[in-house]
């Protein structure tokens, strides 16, 4: 039996607004949201309530983070559907749509479904998969369910699990039939290896990782993203462009339309706003991500976007190795690492230092992904809606070190750094699923559903 919670005296930040209230749940959802102004003497008598005083803190809708690769099935040594989807939790994160390059691929509508039965045994937040797309497996995509399945996932660009989409029948076939979202990641897989072979008969094995962002460059990126949009241009299809790196890929977006009239959208990750190259020296492979990290130009014309609304969503591409793996030379340290924990965090570091404000935040990671991929009743502080809710105390400093990170790997790429903002309470369907370092581990997370 669910427990029902007064959440009072928090300033809420939704639907582009902060104001100070209470937020009322009971049976998972959000009975009623009331404001300072509407409250009467007795709104706190509360005895079939459980009251979490909110005074000094901020209330946001959860966190929706549309692209993480949690591992599991067949790569749990990297990470695991709970031990990952707890790191979410703890920061911020009460949904997550996941990437199908896992072991096996999720190439069937099997497969598919055998990855929501693991969730439902073992995800804290809630959750939804993406089918993947081969060369040949058109017949079994377009069987998916838009009402029960967050997307289509094509890999234009080889990564983590070589699921490299290069046939141009199939792509035409999937865009031209599909009435479900497409997201891509879209790299140049040719120029990206005749780059490699530049620096490996430039510098044999031992190629530095600041070369990475040559490698894997800004043109590789762009002719692989232009390609993709040439394609949803002529076919009308629902294309979701997934982490962008660089500043000329911007001239492919538009935002002069809202949200649910685009048909083609776009994503930035938190390590594409934080870091630049000049960081590899420091970081390596730790930062060794695909999409590459680039240039200071790059990062600022992709904050610029945020701000503008070229940009629609920001999330993760949680990708997580183990440390081991980290400490192999370049061509054969694994792209990837983890962020779900910190990314909200480093959002709010950003607010800090007054380069977005809190409802811009919001709206980025909670609203525009429940728009976006028309989740149902998520992504807002709502009457009506589940109560995926977070707490965050601004004023509540730590810093990122082994002991503290939850991540299976072990390891962060912002080790070291002092947070300025903590996530206190975090709410999954109305369960108090994290409570300042404490879980519910009985708690579990739903299955997403989309508006047809």
């Amino acid at each position: 039996m669910k427990k029902n919670y007064k959440i009072i005296n928090a300033k809420i930040v939704n639907e582009g607004k902060i104001f100070t209230g209470d937020v009322i749940i009971k049976d998972g959802l959000i009975e009623d949201i009331i404001t300072t102004e509407q409250k009467s003497d007795n709104d706190n008598d509360s005895d079939d309530y459980i009251v979490i005083d909110a005074k000094g803190k901020y209330l946001l809708p959860g966190v929706i983070d549309d692209q993480v690769h949690f591992r599991e099935p067949g790569l749990t040594h990297k990470g695991e559907i709970y031990t990952e989807s707890k790191a979410a939790v703890a920061g911020g994160i009460t949904s997550f749509m996941e990437m199908p390059n896992t072991v096996p691929q999720t190439l069937t509508q099997q497969l598919l479904e055998d990855k929501y039965q693991i969730a439902k045994e073992k995800s804290l937040a809630n959750y939804s998969f993406y089918m993947g797309v081969s060369n040949d497996n058109a017949e079994e995509v377009l069987k998916t369910d838009v009402a029960n399945v967050c997307g289509i996932k094509i890999f234009m660009g080889a990564s983590t699990g070589n699921m490299l989409v290069d046939n141009v029948a199939t792509l035409e076939e999937i865009f031209s039939k599909t009435k479900m979202l497409i997201a891509v990641h879209c790299e140049d897989e040719n120029i990206i290896r005749s780059n490699t072979e530049l620096y490996k008969a430039k510098y044999g094995e031992d190629i530095p990782f600041s070369a990475h962002p040559l490698i894997r460059s800004k043109e590789a990126c762009y002719a692989s993203s232009y390609f993709a949009v040439q394609l949803a241009k002529k076919y009308k299809t629902r294309l979701h462009l997934f982490h962008l790196s660089t500043a000329v890929e911007m001239s492919l977006l538009d935002n002069s339309l809202p949200i649910e009239e685009k048909h083609i959208t776009a994503e930035v990750c938190v390590h594409h706003l934080w870091f630049n190259d000049s960081d590899y020296d420091e970081k390596g492979a730790f930062i060794k991500w695909n999409p590459s990290i680039k240039t200071e130009e790059d990062r600022e014309a992709l904050f610029n976007a945020v701000l503008d609304g070229k940009i629609d969503v920001i999330a993760t591409d949680h990708a997580p190795h183990t440390y081991e793996e980290k400490l192999n030379k370049y061509l054969k340290a694994p792209s990837g690492g983890p962020l779900v924990q910190h990314s909200l965090p480093a959002m709010l570091e950003f607010y800090h230092h007054f380069k977005i404000t809190l409802e811009r935040i919001v709206e980025m990671m909670c609203h525009n992904p429940a728009r976006l991929f028309r989740i149902e009743k998520r992504g807002y502080v709502r009457k009506g809606y589940h109560a995926d809710l977070v707490l965050v105390d601004l004023k509540s400093p730590w810093k990122v070190d082994k002991s503290n990170i939850l991540y299976k790997c072990g390891w962060s790429p912002f080790e070291g750094h002092t947070f300025l903002s903590s996530i206190t309470h975090t709410f999954v369907n109305g369960n108090l699923v994290y409570n300042n370092g404490i879980f519910d581990e009985s708690s579990r997370g739903e299955r997403l559903t989309f508006k047809v």
